[in-house]
């Protein structure tokens, strides 16, 4: 079998692997071997959706497509992306009011 047959063979068939987990910043993160992104349809900068279910992490490619107006709103919650209020009467610039 020649080596372009092999490798060909070998990205065919791989969807599993063993890589180390390493610290990221303050996060952690693991590379995705190319022929494990390709078996998965994955490419870079692509969105994906992290779940856990028991102790399996499971990655999911999202649509590229970006969300509609409605669709962002639907998912705005004020308790969690709203800031605070401030709450004053004094000019904070140079505004004319």
């Amino acid at each position: 079998m020649s080596r372009l047959r092999i490798n060909e063979h070998l990205e065919a068939t791989m969807t599993e692997t063993v890589l180390d987990i390493k610290h990221w910043g303050n996060n952690l993160g693991g590379r995705l071997p190319a022929a494990v992104a390709r078996a998965a349809h994955l490419h870079a900068d692509q969105r994906v959706r992290i779940t856990v279910e028991g102790e399996r992490v499971i990655i999911t490619p999202l649509h590229d497509q970006p969300l509609t107006l409605e669709q962002r709103l639907a998912r705005f919650d004020p308790e969690r992306h709203a800031g605070e209020a401030m709450p004053s009467d004094e000019a904070l610039g140079a505004e004319r009011w």
